[in-house]
């Protein structure tokens, strides 16, 4: 397979190592394609405004807790779009005491 498209991560030298590194970067490709065709933004302007969300995991005698910042408007309708929930992820946490917060703080 290396021999047919060129392509050939340094620190690979088997074929089945290879095969999944080219698997990986066509699936990385394709999900930036419906992210683009999906939305009708670039890749560059989606990334560039997704990657201002920020989430932090806070963890306490009271328990843990996860706080994002606000979504944008923008972010939204790119979520949307994508049909993703906005809402955050709930911690892993094996303790009853857990909090979810979706409130941010400047």
């Amino acid at each position: 397979m290396k021999q047919i498209i060129d392509l050939r991560p340094v620190d690979r030298r088997r074929e089945e190592p290879i095969r999944a590194h080219v698997l990986l970067c066509w699936l990385a490709l394709l999900l930036i394609r419906i992210a683009d065709t999906t939305t009708g933004q670039t890749w560059p302007s989606i990334r560039d405004e997704l990657q201002r969300l920020h989430l932090g995991t806070f963890t306490g005698s009271a328990g843990t807790f996860r706080q994002r910042t606000e979504i944008t408007p923008i972010q939204r309708k790119i979520l949307a779009a994508l049909t993703l929930d906005e809402t955050s992820p709930r911690p892993r946490s094996n303790s009853r005491d857990t909090l979810t917060s979706t409130n941010t703080t400047d």
